[in-house]
């Protein structure tokens, strides 16, 4: 009626509406006014597209040539056809309102990734079940073992040799024990070894077991094991190491490879074949307070243990005189395995969490197993197990352990288990960090050309930062009158994003983007530029440095 914006108060009068029918409706005049607020972009949601061609004759007799009028609906065309064309017509303006998601709604359409690039390091080799080769048939002896698959007298010495290969494939769940971001074969699995190797040679109580070095397991490829068990003395002890070096392939000699590097040592002695009397068939114990384990792996992959499904198992933990006491349960997806192990490691592993900071005591310091002595297996293939955890010595990195199964039967007793600190230089040295690091995306840096580029032909569409040698024009047409084959465009400006998150910063970006897609296409859409080139200019737009 006015060729303004209305106001509220005519919008809900009747005389407005009545001078509507009546009177003439400046619509020239509407689209005059809304051009001279900054729209650019106009809509027509009708039966046809009359308005967006009055509308089009406004904004070519105005000379907007960087304004738009768009017909969702044709009475000649097919309507799926013309409303997708006029959605397309949107995203190429980068227009924010245009939800090409609720059209495809229902229609069974969705969104597709794009191919992958270079470098993205995406893994696409097909995953093929593990294959043991017959350990007889190389002269060796099958172990039978998950982390174990073959076994050697050496001809001089009597000692005796056992072989295996561990891998993040053929082992998944050692994947969800991680220390410091890198995946540690448990303490408990290399007490699995010396157990499972005493009982090869007959002498299954561990004496002792000392860990020297973490054993990091690669994201890619496998490990070599080898305990080595030596002859018997007067006594009858036996002394054990354990070994590990990456795999660098399966036909690789013995003198190829990386190095040994010793992870574990220690004796074994002949098992007096007793059984302990004592269980824990009364559960819980009398006199016990339960502990709240709510939020203790959130609280423990903060302190940088990263358990995965396969390690949470602990259930309940109570407190009592000086003494803790956990009911551990092996997760679904790695119960079938109990059977196979002695002592399933991710089992024993999650009864120890008791110990560790923010479960049962929030002031005990972040501590790994560092030494077991006294270790005996009364029974094997425990899926669920009742831990008493009881001090060893005059400090509190000393325990001893008894475990049983579900029903208090006695599965395992630990004479004395040594807690050290964790050190997490000592997990990156093992990681070898920086011989097979991740590899970050940075800058490349370029020498500074001998000759300076010859910048008399350059011009700077608005504010330029830099050099003052190059003259700077407020729009395109300026610049095309003064004849710049190279046209510098900064936007390293401030854009008002500082202090605005959520949805506030997305805005703006959509509203920058928008502002970048116009200028560039009126730019490479103006003939008079056909011999010239645009330069985009930006500052920071990928964070080089961390922080």
């Amino acid at each position: 009626m006015t060729g303004t914006l209305a106001k509220e108060e005519e919008l809900t009068s009747p005389d407005y509406w009545a001078r509507h029918i009546r009177e003439a409706v400046r619509f020239h005049d509407g689209i005059r006014h809304l051009v001279g607020r900054g729209v650019k972009t106009f809509v027509e949601i009708g039966p046809d597209g009359v308005l967006t061609a009055l509308a089009q004759e406004t904004l070519e007799a105005e000379q907007r040539d960087d304004s738009v009028a768009i017909a969702l609906q044709r009475r000649d065309r097919p309507e799926p056809e013309t409303a997708v064309s006029g959605i397309g017509a949107l995203l190429l303006r980068a227009a924010g309102g245009a939800h090409i998601a609720a059209f495809f709604a229902g229609t069974g359409a969705a969104r597709r990734a794009l191919p992958t690039y270079a470098f993205q390091r995406d893994r696409y080799w097909l995953d093929v079940p593990a294959t043991r080769g017959d350990a007889a048939g190389f002269g060796l002896s099958p172990v039978g073992h998950p982390l174990l698959g073959a076994s050697v007298t050496v001809a001089r010495g009597g000692e005796v040799l056992l072989t295996g290969r561990v891998s993040l494939r053929t082992h998944p769940w050692l994947a969800d024990h991680t220390v410091s971001g890198a995946v540690l074969l448990p303490g408990t699995a290399l007490l699995e070894l010396a157990a499972r190797a005493g009982e090869q040679v007959g002498s299954g109580h561990v004496e002792e077991l000392t860990l020297a070095n973490p054993l990091v397991l690669p994201a890619g490829g496998s490990v070599q094991l080898q305990v080595s068990v030596g002859a018997a003395d007067a006594s009858g002890a036996r002394s054990l190491e354990v070994y590990a070096r990456p795999d660098d392939g399966e036909f690789a000699g013995d003198g190829a490879g990386a190095e040994w590097v010793l992870h574990a040592h220690g004796s074994l002695v002949v098992a007096d074949g007793a059984v302990s009397g004592e269980g824990l068939v009364v559960w819980p114990p009398a006199g016990v307070a339960e502990v709240d384990l709510a939020g203790a792996y959130e609280r423990l992959a903060d302190l940088g243990y990263g358990y995965g499904p396969a390690f949470r198992g602990l259930r309940r933990v109570w407190r009592g005189e000086g003494e803790l006491f956990a009911e551990v349960v092996l997760p679904e997806g790695v119960r079938e395995e109990a059977a196979r192990f002695l002592l399933h490691p991710a089992l024993l592993d999650a009864a120890l969490h008791t110990l560790l900071p923010g479960v049962a005591d929030e002031d005990r310091v972040p501590m790994l197993p560092f030494s077991w002595a006294g270790v005996t297996l009364h029974a094997t293939g425990a899926s669920v197990l009742r831990v008493r955890i009881a001090p060893a010595g005059s400090g509190s990195d000393t325990v001893s352990l008894l475990v049983a199964d579900g029903v208090g039967v006695p599965v395992a007793s630990v004479d004395s288990l040594v807690l050290r600190p964790l050190s997490k230089d000592a997990v990156r040295a093992a990681a070898g960090v920086g011989r097979e690091g991740l590899f970050p995306m940075a800058w490349s840096e370029v020498a500074e050309a001998v000759t300076a580029p010859d910048s008399t032909n350059w011009a700077a569409l608005g504010c330029w930062p830099g050099d003052d040698s190059i003259a700077s024009y407020p729009d395109l047409d300026a610049i095309a009158r003064a004849g710049a084959d190279t046209v510098l465009w900064s936007l390293a400006g401030d854009t008002g994003s500082r202090g605005l998150e959520g949805e506030a910063i997305s805005g703006l970006a959509r509203v920058e983007i928008s502002r970048a897609l116009e200028r560039v296409q009126a730019f490479l859409g103006d003939v008079r530029f056909e011999g010239s080139r645009l330069v985009v200019v930006t500052r920071g737009a990928v964070e080089v440095v961390s922080g």
